[in-house]
Order: C-alpha cells, then structure tokens, then sequence
C-alpha cells in the first residue's frame, strides 16, 4: 500500500523547523502510512532582518504570504504558522486553518545579558537600560511597567536575538545606523522553548502584567478549503480547546480590524464548558489601555470574541488604533 505523502511548507528558522517536526511526530502517530515532506521556505522577512515588518507587508506579507501562495498554486498540502504571525483582519480566501495543536506556554519572558538582573531593571524602573523587541504590544507593556527604559528595535529569530544580545551586537535601523547593545530582550517563552533555550528566561511575566498576542503559543496548520483528504489528515491533529481559542482571539482582531502596528493583545482560557477571554488595545507608549474581559459558552467562540472587540471599540479602541496606523 502506497504512502501517503503530505508536503507541508514552513519557514527554514530554527523554531519554525522544530514546530513543523512536532507536527510531522504528531502524524505518524496519529496516521499509519504518511510520508511528511518538510518544505523550507526563506521568507521576506528572515531574509531582511532589518527593515520594520510593515515594510513587507506586516507578518502576514513578511512570513506567511509566500508559503500560502505555494498552497493556492498546490505545490503545498499545507502550511505551517505561528498562529500570531497570521493576520486576523483578513480574509484569505479558499484557505482555512486545518488543525491547532495544543497551545504552549502563551506568556512572555524576559532575556537579559550577563551582568544583568531583573531586580536591577525593576528597581531602576528600567533606567538606564535597553530593551530590544519588534513588537509593538511588547514595546508598550515594557513602558508600562518599566516607565524610564528605552525600547530599540530588535529583529531575528529567536536563537538569533539571543546571539545578538550576547554578544553586544547592535542592531541596524532600517533607515541606516545602528542601536543598541541591547540589555534585554522580551519574548515568547514557547519560542525559546522550542529551540533549547529555555535557560536563558530570568523572569516571566504574568498573564496580568502583559496580556500575550492573539494567538501566541499556537501553532497552526492551513490548508487548501477544498482538499477534503488533508483537511481529513489534520484533523487527526487539531487540538479542539486550542481551535476554539484561536477562534476567539482573532475575532477580536477582526473585528477590531487591526493592522500589524497595532498594539492589540488577547488572551482565553476554557474551563469546562466556559470559556473567558481578556483583550486588550495600548497606545505604542503605553501610557493608556482599554481592557474588555467577557466569558461565554466554550461552544460558541467567535461569538465571545466579537461581544469583546465590540466593547473595545464601545470604549475608544478604534480611535487607539488608528493613531497608530502608519501614514
């Protein structure tokens, strides 16, 4: 009997490479016969590790454009992706999410060169001290809870950034120059996980203190809408508390209709039959925050996710947003 060959496309870092060998382990588990072909794509954004991603795009253009296009050409039976690199306010038509796997640790951490502690950056209230991200959720709960720190722009892949850091690197600017070193760096701690460097975390933040992106610590699995027998395979694997909470978090976005400059985060958990989830939107400098948090029926979870982003917007959010769409 002839194997089932499954050609899944995922990003060639370390961390996408080691989300997409979880998912093959998952299907030769779950599925005798299948033969998982690992396809690695270098997309515009690991190639120009300097530029802002919102020059290609945001991450939907920076990361997941290219493998959804070799999807809808089928040269792909799927595509693998962080589930908060995928845009949420839009649609791509004839594509839909086939599985989720099990949501890692969502939260996020802190990474901080040696000499460093987080006592020294609580206690300053940051101070003196540079802290590298890219992402401009992080940048303004950074500037909330340490209010004196300077936020630098901080680009690379998770083992990357790490190296950067360590080495007192400095990033280049995308307009020309250079900032830094960095001190610290925030980021996933499912990320760094999932390339051996859990050892490097020195704090993790509470859900409280920095609410995760949507979708943070899934990892998704899209496929084409109308191959039925690959959307039949991932199934095998579809983790459905973790569907349903990627459904309700990026309802919120959609509704929101944020863009990838948008400081939007959102968070839910399903405790038997409810399901709670806590969104909020922040100014880049952190200075104000709307915050919604709802609980509904774990059956119905775009519907939970649309009651919050309607009240986020009931509360000003849109007007939060719009300031920070880029020109």
């Amino acid at each position: 009997m002839a194997a089932t060959v499954l050609r899944i496309g995922t990003r060639k870092s370390a961390m996408a490479l080691a989300q997409t060998e979880e998912i093959a382990r998952r299907l030769a588990a779950a599925v005798p016969g299948i033969d998982v072909e690992i396809v690695k794509f270098e997309t515009t954004g690991d190639a120009d590790q300097t530029s802002k991603l919102l020059a290609h795009g945001g991450k939907g253009g920076a990361f997941v454009a290219e493998i959804r296009q070799a999807v809808v050409a089928g040269q792909l039976h799927a595509a693998m992706h962080s589930l908060k690199d995928m845009p949420g306010n839009e649609d791509t038509p004839g594509l839909v999410i086939g599985a989720t796997l099990s949501r890692d640790p969502p939260g996020d951490v802190l990474v901080l060169r040696p000499g460093v502690s987080a006592q020294d950056i609580r206690r300053s209230r940051g101070h003196g001290f540079k802290i590298g991200t890219n992402a401009v959720r992080r940048a303004a709960y950074a500037r909330r809870l340490f209010p004196e720190i300077e936020v630098i722009h901080y680009r690379g892949a998770a083992d990357t950034r790490v190296r950067k850091l360590d080495n007192s690197e400095l990033q280049r600017l995308p307009g020309g120059g250079a900032v830094g070193p960095a001190d610290a760096l925030i980021m996933a701690r499912s990320g760094l996980e999932r390339v051996g460097l859990a050892d490097r975390i020195a704090y993790e933040f509470s859900i409280r203190e920095m609410l995760p992106a949507v979708g943070q610590g899934i990892v998704a699995v899209e496929c084409a809408a109308q191959d039925w027998e690959t959307r039949r395979i991932l199934s095998s694997i579809d983790d459905p508390a973790s569907h349903r909470c990627a459904q309700a978090e990026r309802e919120v976005l959609w509704v929101l209709n944020g863009h990838c400059n948008s400081p939007v985060a959102g968070f839910s958990v399903i405790e038997g039959t409810q399901m709670s989830l806590t969104a909020s939107v922040l100014d880049e400098a952190g200075a104000m925050i709307i915050e919604v948090s709802r609980s509904g029926p774990a059956n119905r979870p775009r519907e939970l996710g649309r009651a919050v982003g309607l009240e986020l917007l009931a509360k000003g959010a849109a007007a939060i947003i719009e300031r920070s769409r880029p020109p």
